[in-house]
């Protein structure tokens, strides 16, 4: 079956139904999503949507270093027997996640690859361009009425950084739930995943009880107080690895340093603001063991997926050069971190292999 790349909102209806239409009806749909604030709304849009129609869900929530396409996951999937795969904010790749299995991607990123005949609803290349949540809820109103969602899908919009991107449905949001309220409710939601535990689980919850951001942020919710903690964890991992010095080389700046959280992309997004006119490289050697993480940003226009292309080490696998032009990433063994780092300048950065 083809790609259905809806061009614009009123295209992702049909196509979503179209994907629906394959999935088993006597075996749950397993809902899978990336674990920031665009891929948990996403996530829990969809599951709520579906679960009102009657049909049998179930969510798994990907978190540090997991990967849809490996042969690890592949199993657990085996394991599980679901009826269809509905795959939100994880990319878009080559081959099959399940083979068998019917599947549908809810994506907005870079395509690096043809997903077998999956059902690729996808945002990515449109102008301006819808985060997934925001897929995710188009696709909840070809099941019924979702507007007491809206919610959720401004969460993933400003997690994204779309908020200025122009979506009346943001503004609909914002003038309805307030923009503090919003902004506070992902800056929550999106702290547990960069701790060194990593686990979304106390924001997935809150994201499928609550029925606003005052609501998720209010007190009553043992949940609200432990992404407090986690965005206290966060905060500390911050304030240490600002204050190491970026290397200059060229048109690269790089700024390395060790830590379990997944405070690599923050600080690359703040350094971008102040080397406007370098490509701005974060790596972090302690976020998960035996692997290099690093986060790309840059205010210089360059294309952030070509550059990774242009310097990608031979080594290098499906965790490298996904994501935006503007902001991406990735992670590399040792070996291949060597190789990656010398070729763009760095030499004295290579660790022992």
């Amino acid at each position: 079956m083809p790609d259905l790349r809806p061009h614009s909102p009123a295209d992702v209806t049909p196509a979503f139904r179209a994907a629906l239409e394959r999935f088993a009806p006597d075996r749950p749909a397993l809902i899978l999503g990336h674990f920031d604030a665009d891929g948990l709304s996403a996530a829990a849009i969809l599951k709520r949507a579906l679960d009102r129609t009657g049909r049998a869900t179930e969510i798994r929530i990907l978190g540090k270093g997991e990967n849809p396409w490996s042969p690890a996951f592949r199993a657990e999937l085996e394991a599980r027997r679901p009826g269809g795969l509905l795959v939100a904010d994880l990319g878009v790749r080559a081959g099959e996640i399940l083979p068998g299995v019917p599947v549908a991607l809810i994506d907005h990123h870079v395509p690096t690859g043809v997903p077998g005949d999956a059902v690729v609803i996808s945002g990515n290349g449109w102008a301006p361009e819808p985060t997934s949540a925001l897929l995710a809820w188009w696709c909840a109103q070809a099941l019924g009425p979702a507007d007491d969602l809206l919610w959720l899908a401004a969460l993933g919009l400003i997690g994204d950084m779309a908020e200025g991107a122009g979506f009346p449905e943001l503004a609909e949001a914002q003038a309805r739930y307030g923009k503090t309220a919003l902004r506070d409710a992902v800056s929550l939601v999106n702290a547990p995943r960069r701790t060194a535990a990593a686990d979304p689980t106390p924001a997935l919850v809150l994201l499928l009880r609550c029925e606003s951001p005052k609501d998720l942020l209010k007190g009553g919710h043992s949940e609200t107080e432990q992404l407090r903690a986690a965005k206290a964890e966060v905060v500390a991992a911050l304030e240490g690895a600002k204050r190491v010095a970026p290397k200059v080389r060229g048109d690269v700046a790089l700024i390395r340093f060790h830590s379990p959280c997944q405070i690599h992309p923050l600080i690359a997004q703040q350094w971008r603001g102040r080397l406007k006119d370098k490509i701005v490289l974060a790596a972090n050697t302690g976020y998960r063991e035996d692997w290099i993480h690093f986060a790309l940003r840059t205010a210089t226009g360059t294309n952030l997926i070509s550059f990774l292309a242009d310097h990608r080490p031979a080594g290098a696998g499906e965790e490298y050069g996904s994501g935006h032009v503007q902001a991406t990433g990735g992670a590399l063994r040792p070996a291949d971190w060597n190789a990656f780092i010398a070729g763009i300048g760095f030499p004295e950065e290579q660790v022992p292999a």
